[in-house]
């Protein structure tokens, strides 16, 4: 066993099918409004069983041990694990209370899909069923993770190869463009991953890819590209800035991604580390490996003073039978870490967003994939 995740607050509520009932701050409320000393937030985590982790947290920086407090747990759903596993939350920029998302793989009648769900009642507004494009990977491959918005679109990017942008329009969520990076010279094979975030001013978007070698795998290298909001919305690609880094072949993986609320710098997950780059050079401020041996980091998003970042991460723990006993074998659990933006530091111990309900359903002895966050933030 790697690590016994610790400080689990289960106020879980039972878990059915159907839609649950959530309460968020009202939409008129900014997402970015944080506490001097302390955080409060309610997070939204990405699960592939076609929900989203809902955790009401309290972040407490004085405490060293345990700076991230889980207050209440539960969950948003969007449709069954086979129809809807996601990757991708997006919490509207103008409606706290919308929540757009995308699914990472196929349904069983080979779609993807697309929507926005409602997070006052939990139920979903709108579901859009897409057939992939025809370059897109297999049954199994990945489709969306990543995604931006503006004030009119919202944008999932296409994690595998051939990879792009989507646009689509938040009211009547219609797709009004679709963006390769082809176009951008990245030649299918030569790249495994794509991922993006737009800018907080929504003028510019980032665009993330995974070099890959002959054998197709992650060569550790990889590249971060600015380009301009207003020329990608109109299927176009303008340049801004560039650079590439190096990680570790086949571990160094990046996925998603958050720019800090003053734009100055980009924090972004890459599995076995995180990396903290200047928002406008591109040049790498910060490098932090993963806290645990086989751990994978997968997000990285800061609270709204930037002086702290909240991590969602892959970590082995122990599985928990229906009896709640500790059981012989390792699963993987999705939990949350919390980063010193001005120590440099993962503070503390991580907090469960999967385990904690997983366990009161008899799915203890089952292994939580987690990916991407967003989040309401509270005084």
């Amino acid at each position: 066993m790697k690590r016994k995740v610790i400080g689990i607050v289960t106020v879980c509520a039972l878990i059915s099918a159907g839609y649950l009932a959530f309460t968020v701050v009202d939409s008129q409320t900014p997402v970015a409004v944080a506490a001097k000393e302390k955080y409060g937030a309610t997070v939204y985590v990405a699960g592939m069983g076609g929900h989203f982790a809902k955790a009401d947290i309290t972040i407490d920086p004085s405490d060293a041990k345990n700076p991230i407090k889980m207050e209440n747990l539960g969950r948003v759903t969007i449709g069954m694990k086979k129809t809807h596993p996601t990757h991708d939350a997006r919490i509207d920029n103008r409606d706290s209370n919308v929540l757009f998302w995308s699914t990472y793989k196929r349904d069983p009648q080979g779609k993807m899909h697309v929507g926005k769900s409602d997070l006052k009642t939990g139920e979903v507004i709108t579901d859009v069923a897409l057939t992939p494009h025809e370059k897109a990977p297999g049954k199994k491959g990945p489709l969306y993770c990543a995604s931006g918005q503006n004030k009119k679109y919202y944008m999932p990017v296409f994690m595998g190869t051939e990879g792009y942008i989507d646009v689509f329009d938040k009211k009547s969520m219609k797709l009004k463009k679709r963006v390769f990076v082809t176009d951008m010279g990245y030649k299918p094979g030569t790249y495994k991953f794509v991922h993006g975030i737009n800018s907080p001013d929504m003028k510019k978007f980032l665009v993330v890819i995974n070099q890959a070698g002959p054998d197709g795998k992650g060569n550790g290298k990889v590249d971060f590209i600015l380009v301009k909001m207003s020329s990608l919305v109109k299927g176009k690609w303008k340049v801004l800035a560039k650079n590439t880094l190096t990680g570790e072949p086949n571990k160094t993986l990046t996925f998603r991604q958050y720019f800090s609320n003053d734009g100055k710098r980009i924090y972004q997950s890459a599995a076995d580390r995180m990396w903290v780059l200047d928002g406008k050079t591109l040049k790498l401020i910060d490098e932090k490996m993963s806290v645990e041996e086989g751990s994978q980091i997968h997000d990285v998003m800061p609270t709204p003073d930037d002086k702290y970042a909240l991590l969602t991460v892959r970590l082995a723990t122990e599985a928990i039978d229906a009896q709640g006993k500790e059981m012989d074998k390792d699963i993987t659990d999705g939990v949350l870490y919390l980063y010193d933006s001005a120590s440099k530091k993962i503070v503390g111990n991580p907090v469960s967003t999967c385990l904690g309900c997983h366990k009161d359903v008899g799915l203890g002895d089952k292994s939580a994939v987690l990916c991407g966050l967003d989040a309401t933030w509270k005084n």
